[in-house]
């Protein structure tokens, strides 16, 4: 069956700058290039600075500017591209969600083929065949998603499959923690299309040799008659060196897969397929444009057992054993990565089970397709492993939440290590060789004598089981030093792999980090086919040249390209903002490492990409023009131009969920803060920014002259005249205000609770939605505090929250709430009283952006004493022993972005349900308003594009949609005429008191 594009419908990049009056212009190198293309495509065509910037990086170490970047829309348009580049004499790279950690998708001049926006189409799965066919750029995550409900998958599992592309794993030959149990993508890949170096299409699959199908093929005279004879001559020729040469390993992803081409298959025929030579080849021997790909069931049931080891080299030497007793997997964890995860406030609760004394951890999963009974499994390797072993405890695992918490722990390893301060990083240059497991011990003492040798030290962690370790030496690439030591450790590693019958990459490819070391792993016999097969698909060499496969008079060299060479410098601007825990406002840009988990879907990062899905939406793209600037790379100047702030920073909606979501923690919200901040200072702030930054005194006033005030916003034009004058859009419904407000209010009716007979006492912070707009909120949080005895205060002196300010760049200003609202919680702290805020962004800044505001004492002080209402009720457990009437109500809960990348969000909740609710906590990101930004004209029909994803998961759900955020609930009641704004949870546990 076809399966729909989910995607139909965004908002392109494309269509929101056709709003802004920008210089699109093409670089001048490349002009008539472009325009070439713009002739005979259909997809976008983008030659400009910025583009060339988004796309020279990838997830490696390197970086290359592009000429351009195309988006094909179909098949039609790779073949144009291709042929254009042709007469261009320009290289060509075929791109999916540039995750690659070898530096693949990256090179200097090339056309940058970006499959990911336009060819991502699931086009049928064949359940009773277990087939499926794709276009290149969908995600395997979201074809997995579709797969399940036929109880399939595809088998590969790369850890970054909620974001890569099937087609880059197709050119990767991917894997992941599974491969002990599937092996990798090449076994999975049986048909191709490829668009080929003159821009021909062919479709790859098995042909019998010597069959009429053969001798049909190879008696023309075209490029692929050539292709099949070539291959087959290589491969007869060179059978002894392939034999030879070639690891015997589950993984292997260096070089061209010479050994898998001709086989023989199920029907016991003897073919060649050539899909299987595309498979790993990098986009060098072509362009793919659809694959036909084998699944495999989903086991219905898994289950975990971590064995923990006082010695690394010990739990290295159980890995062959456990190999013995039918795993799905065999992962290894280091004490390093314990250390780290311990100190770390994101994965600490996910360290807790693991006993001090562990210096490594095996963990195994078993699947119930191999496994019926998984306690008897667990049982013996517990025998085998912890009473006659040397493993001295064992962590077992069967729910689901539980094994998720273990393989969190396992997949923190990337963002932990890449979150070390200051310039030596872990970089991926070895990270994946591979030997056979049994040797694995000796493999590993004798890398630690090599890195001993060049006096740094790394992590070990990752696929035991299949023997690749992910182990990432401590380098400063920005010194000449660090290059050249890079260079020895992989020389030395190299020699090491070869006497342990290894491969030099095992899951994440050639690329510009391992290419130079294919002639030493393969030899000159088989590097000269490699050679001779590479110019038989691509006669001048221009597909992803200087991958897999190089000229002797050009070759790859792993130390150029680097994103931080020697001669990297950037500035270090003078910030408003604190970023002394960053390491600086340079450092935090630069801890985006290019591994595109801004791209993924499954978290709350990045809204914008998934409303947009366009590079420059997500937080890479934002780290990468930011880092361009300070690094001299593009002017400075640059990054305070209209269209660096109108389509960089103006796209972040602040959600923060970079801080938390992105691996290495690239808080894109404060850098564009700050950012904006500096814009100002230069240019000055423009009135809708006035007015959002000073919404509290707006809605004051609003609030003054109600019901006038509210008449006043539905008179005819007003609507249009708001749009013209201040940017604010006229299809959007401002906010209605109350006359009473919440303080008016609590000042008319005081506290029920005296403070000397109070079990607790607060001060309620009466942000400005609640205060002036929705004040039953306000009311219902003090029903139910004053129901658990606490006493309740209101101040009427005290300050707007800052956030408004501090979202629109207006820093001076939030500084200054900030100062005199900590003077006054300050004197309430030392009282005895906590802060408590109903709207979630208020309790945030609170708790986090003073700090970046204000370094003083008494800042951390505010922090540690302020709570969002359902995270105070749920911390001190102040509901449980209330009164609730009985209800049979299901609750669809969205939380608030702010306090996802806080951990805050789990607290409303667990309240809900401990009221009486049922709860369904929905997974979703932004909702799209995100305070003033959905307010905004030119931001209007993404942030209802964004609101249409948060529809639909509230539609699958099926209750009654609860949020706590201001902003979520005006979005989620404006979705149509008929849709009312749904309550705050607060409101929800109020209704349920007895006696409401």
């Amino acid at each position: 069956m076809a399966v729909e594009k989910p995607q139909d419908g965004l908002r392109s990049y494309e269509e929101f700058r056709e709003t802004l009056d920008h210089d699109y212009s093409d670089v001048s190198e490349y002009v008539e290039l472009a325009n070439d293309l713009r002739a005979v495509t259909k997809g976008d065509v983008r030659f400009d600075e910025y583009a060339q910037i988004l796309y020279a990086t990838d997830g490696s170490i390197y970086q290359a500017r592009p000429a351009g970047a195309v988006f094909p829309r179909d098949t039609e348009d790779v073949k144009h591209a291709v042929r254009v580049a042709a007469k261009h004499d320009v290289p060509i790279i075929a791109r999916g969600a540039g995750s690659s950690l070898g530096g693949q998708t990256v090179g200097p001049g090339c056309v940058v083929l970006d499959m990911t926006v336009y060819m991502d189409d699931i086009l049928a799965v064949d359940a009773d065949r277990k087939r499926a066919r794709v276009q290149p750029g969908v995600v395997q995550d979201h074809f997995d998603e579709h797969a399940a409900q036929y109880g399939l998958k595809f088998a590969p599992d790369p850890a970054s499959s909620n974001r890569a592309t099937i087609g880059g794993g197709i050119g990767n030959n991917s894997t992941g923690a599974h491969s002990v149990r599937y092996g990798i993508t090449d076994a999975y890949t049986e048909e191709l299309k490829v668009v080929l170096a003159d821009g021909s299409l062919i479709h790859t699959r098995e042909v019998v040799l010597d069959s009429d199908e053969y001798d049909e093929i190879v008696s023309k005279d075209d490029r692929e008659a050539a292709i099949y004879r070539t291959v087959r001559g290589l491969v007869e020729e060179h059978a002894d060196e392939i034999e030879a040469r070639y690891p015997d390993l589950k993984r292997n992803v260096s070089g061209y897969n010479l050994n898998k081409v001709i086989y023989e298959n199920e029907a016991g025929e003897t073919v060649i397929n050539l899909s299987k030579l595309f498979v790993g080849a990098e986009s060098t021997l072509g362009v793919i444009v659809e694959a036909e790909i084998s699944l495999v069931t989903l086991p219905e049931e898994t289950a975990l057992v971590l064995y923990c080891f006082t010695d690394l080299l010990e739990a290295l030497e159980a890995v062959p054993e456990a190999l013995e007793f039918g795993p799905s997997a065999v992962e290894l964890m280091d004490d390093e990565m314990f250390r780290l995860a311990r100190e770390s406030e994101q994965f600490s609760q996910y360290e807790k089970p693991i006993p001090d004394e562990t210096e490594a951890a095996l963990m195994l999963e078993y699947d119930s397709e191999l496994h019926d009974d998984f306690e008897a499994a667990i049982g013996q390797t517990n025998a085998h492993f912890v009473d006659k072993g040397d493993a001295f405890e064992a962590i077992e695992a069967y729910t689901d939440a539980d094994q998720a918490d273990l393989w969190k722990l396992r997949k923190a390893a990337i963002p932990l290590l890449m979150g070390l301060k200051g310039d030596p990083k872990p970089y991926p240059f070895i990270e994946d060789a591979t030997v056979p497991p049994a040797e694995l011990a000796e493999y590993v003492e004798k890398f630690m004598a090599v890195l001993d040798d060049h006096n740094t030290s790394a992590a070990y962690f990752a696929h035991a089981g299949s023997g690749t370790l992910h182990i990432r030496p401590i380098l400063n690439l920005k010194a000449d030093d660090g290059i050249q030591t890079m260079q020895s450790i992989t020389d030395d590693v190299t020699d090491l792999v070869l006497e342990h019958s290894g491969s030099f990459s095992g899951e994440h490819g050639d690329g510009l980090a391992r290419t130079a070391f294919n002639p030493k792993m393969y030899g000159e016999e088989l590097w000269s086919a490699f050679q001779e097969i590479k110019s038989v698909f691509d006669p001048d060499w221009r597909m992803n040249p200087g991958k897999v496969v190089y000229t002797d008079e050009d070759p790859t060299d792993m130390r150029e390209n680097l994103r931080y060479g020697a001669g990297y410098t950037s500035i270090e601007p003078q910030t408003k903002l604190d970023f002394s825990d960053e390491g600086g406002f340079s450092h935090l840009v630069e801890l985006c490492n290019g591994c595109g988990t801004c791209r993924q879907t499954d978290d709350v990062m990045c809204p914008t990409y998934r409303g947009m899905k366009d590079e420059i939406a997500t937080t890479r793209g934002r780290a990468n023009m930011l880092r361009a600037a300070i690094s001299g790379e593009i002017p400075e100047e640059e990054m305070y131009s209209a269209r660096f702030q109108d389509e960089v920073l103006d796209l972040c909606v602040g959600c923060k969920g970079c801080k938390s979501d992105c691996p290495t923690g690239v808080d894109l919200a404060k850098l564009k803060a700050e950012t904006k901040y500096q814009y100002y200072e230069r240019e000055g702030i423009g009135l809708r920014e006035r007015l959002f930054g000073n919404i509290d005194t707006v809605s004051k006033i609003g609030s003054t002259l109600a019901p006038l005030s509210n008449v006043g916003q539905k008179l005819p034009g007003s609507d249009l005249v708001m749009e013209k004058v201040a940017g604010i859009a006229s299809d959007r419904d401002l906010p209605s205000f109350k006359r009473e407000s919440l303080q008016d209010w609590y000042a008319t009716r005081g506290s029920r609770v005296s403070p000397t007979e109070a079990d607790r006492k607060v001060v309620l912070f009466p942000d400005t939605y609640t205060n002036y707009c929705h004040p039953r909120a306000g009311k219902a949080a003090i029903r139910v505090l004053e129901s658990a005895g606490v006493h309740v205060e209101i101040p009427d002196d005290v300050a707007p929250s800052g956030r408004a300010a501090y979202s629109v760049g207006m820093l001076d200003a939030a500084e200054e709430r900030a100062r005199t609202n900590i003077d006054l919680f300050t004197e309430y702290i030392e009282d005895g009283y906590e802060i408590v805020a109903i709207e979630p962004s208020d309790a945030v800044v609170f708790q986090d952006e003073y700090l970046d505001l204000v370094t003083t004492a008494d800042a951390e002080t505010v922090a540690t004493h302020t709570y969002g209402i359902s995270e105070y009720l749920d911390t001190y457990r102040l509901i449980e022993q209330l009164p609730f009437d009985e209800t049979n109500e299901t609750l669809s809960y969205h939380g608030h972005c702010h306090q996802k990348a806080t951990g805050k969000d789990h607290h409303a909740v667990g309240v809900l349900r401990r009221a009486g609710y049922a709860v369904d906590p929905i997974e979703s990101s932004c909702c799209g308003m995100a305070g003033s930004f959905g307010y905004e004209a030119e931001h209007y029909d993404l942030s209802k594009e964004i609101g249409e994803q948060l529809y639909e998961k509230l539609d699958e759900s099926g209750g009654a949609p609860v949020a706590p955020g201001a902003s979520c609930r005006s979005q989620i009641g404006d979705r149509d005429t008929r849709t009312e704004k749904p309550p705050h949870p607060i409101e929800k546990v109020n209704d349920l008191l007895s006696g409401s």
